[in-house]
């Protein structure tokens, strides 16, 4: 079983939720978990070709077996539109059913520059998630006004929603702990059918 994978939810270049999902990797980094990081700006081109649905290029795999070998699942999604960003949900779609999520453990960021942080996003993405039935962290994180989070220099430094994401670390790498000998038996189970 791999490390807990971070998920930054957009392909949006410069990205709050790729600087946040590094704030997040650095919380991880400094209470001894071992994490990975992956924007979805890394997503390659050929997956965009719509007969992906039917065969995905040779490129996608490594990224397929890196969400099916990851420990947990931590997202970070902004919130365009009132919702989610359309290219996380073609990265949830291009992913193999029901494998890569069925009992993974799933906890959800959602930063905005309003004030409601996401939380539009974050609920419809829970949904998501509980259609592929993953387990969801019910310790959510919203970081609201997320420009003004950040000091000249780029630092977070809002410390309340800092230990908010600190506590919502070490939470999660608990839960995943508690649940990965069932996500153990699932994908060594999946992979051999």
């Amino acid at each position: 079983m791999g490390n807990i994978l971070l998920l930054a939810g957009t392909n949006r270049p410069g990205a709050n939720a790729l600087r946040i999902a590094r704030v997040v990797q650095g919380l991880y980094e400094e209470a001894g978990i071992k994490v990975d990081l992956y924007s979805l700006h890394k997503m390659p081109l050929e997956i965009f070709d719509p007969r992906c649905y039917a065969a995905k290029p040779e490129c996608w795999l490594p990224i397929q077996e890196m969400v099916v070998e990851a420990r947990g699942l931590h997202i970070i999604t902004p919130e365009y539109n009132g919702s989610f960003p359309g290219v996380l949900k073609y990265f949830i779609d291009m992913l193999k059913f029901p494998v890569s999520f069925v009992s993974k453990p799933v906890a959800l960021i959602g930063e905005a520059s309003g004030t409601w942080g996401a939380v539009h996003a974050v609920e419809q993405l829970q949904q998501v998630f509980s259609y592929r039935n993953a387990h969801i962290f019910p310790q959510r994180v919203f970081i609201p006004k997320v420009n003004a989070c950040f000091d000249t220099e780029g630092r977070f430094s809002d410390a309340e929603i800092l230990q908010r994401l600190r506590n919502q670390a070490e939470g999660f790498a608990r839960f995943c702990e508690i649940l990965n000998p069932e996500l153990d038996e699932v994908t060594s189970g999946s992979a051999s059918a």
